[in-house]
């Protein structure tokens, strides 16, 4: 089974490059007429939004379909491998992040900066939070979007989500997404 998710986490990594490719050299008549900087950063939100709804459709049909016990591969974690290969090959990098002060692992607390602010931002009710920062003359989209509980299988991985409401955010997916200028 474990073989079976990572080999899905595979394919679908190698669908989301692909997909990433095509939104990224996308654009409509009306950005025509705006700033090329900032058509350049709304097709990185673009980019996100396409990726955030893919992997999280994929947690939760991965998670629906496959895990069935406490001792089957979580989806957060197949997907963490996947994530680390994604950032490997360059397309960009996104990580799970606790919002809930308890993590699954100390690996997925807020990092300081943006990603301690996306949190608190998360938590005050917005679905997301993004800046663009520059880094080695390169700018770059670094985005988190709301993880919230959605179903009840989560908590036999997380059970200290057990109390948590349901929609409320728990986590967060942070990105990093290269800006093509």
């Amino acid at each position: 089974m474990v073989k079976r998710v990572l080999v899905s986490g595979v394919i679908l990594g190698a669908f989301l490059a692909l997909l990433s490719t095509i939104v990224s050299n996308q654009g409509t008549a009306e950005e025509g007429k705006k700033n090329p900087q900032d058509l350049a950063v709304e097709r990185s939100r673009r980019e996100v939004r396409m990726l955030d709804d893919i992997y999280k459709t994929a947690v939760v049909l991965v998670t629906e379909h496959y895990v069935k016990t406490d001792s089957d591969l979580a989806a957060g974690s197949a997907f963490k491998v996947l994530f680390e290969s994604i950032a490997k090959k360059g397309w960009h990098e996104a990580r799970l992040v606790d919002a809930t002060g308890h993590p699954y692992s100390d690996l997925n607390l807020p990092k300081e900066g943006f990603e301690k602010k996306a949190i608190a931002e998360l938590l005050a009710g917005k679905p997301s939070y993004d800046q663009v920062i520059t880094e080695d003359g390169k700018r770059y989209l670094v985005a988190a979007t709301a993880i919230p509980v959605v179903m009840e299988k989560c908590i036999m991985c997380h059970e200290n989500y057990r109390n948590v409401e349901k929609g409320k955010a728990i986590g967060a997916i942070s990105y990093k997404v290269p800006i093509q200028e």
